[in-house]
């Protein structure tokens, strides 16, 4: 079985900076791509930042010039370097996976909360 385990969110005043990190562990044969989705109060959850095993990266409008996605393969981690916060960035953010263990899955964490205050 394999599980997401994030760390890293937090109260921050808006202009601040927050890294959250993501590290899958199990049985984890390769990963194909990881990343950050959040979802705030009365919204749909949207993907915010996603990498591939390549290096691609893919941003959400809002967070592009802010936010910066990495990730270590052989730590299985990745990690969302957030500057320039604003109030809008509020919400839980969730690691997402899509990875080969015993086939191919799609993982979720357990959410981290970002709170952005002025």
């Amino acid at each position: 079985q394999v599980q997401l385990v994030e760390s890293g969110g937090g109260l921050v005043q808006v202009g601040g900076s927050l890294r959250l990190s993501c590290a899958a562990s199990g049985s984890v044969f390769s990963i194909n791509v990881m990343g950050w989705y959040r979802q705030a109060p009365g919204n749909q959850r949207e993907v915010v930042a996603l990498i591939t095993s390549g290096g691609s990266t893919n941003y959400l409008d809002s967070v592009k010039g802010r936010f910066t996605i990495s990730r270590d393969n052989a730590k299985n981690t990745v990690y969302l370097q957030m500057n320039g916060l604003k109030r809008e960035d509020t919400a839980v953010y969730y690691c997402y996976s899509d990875l080969n263990d015993s086939h191919r899955s799609m993982y979720w964490g357990q959410g981290t909360q970002v709170t952005v205050s002025s």
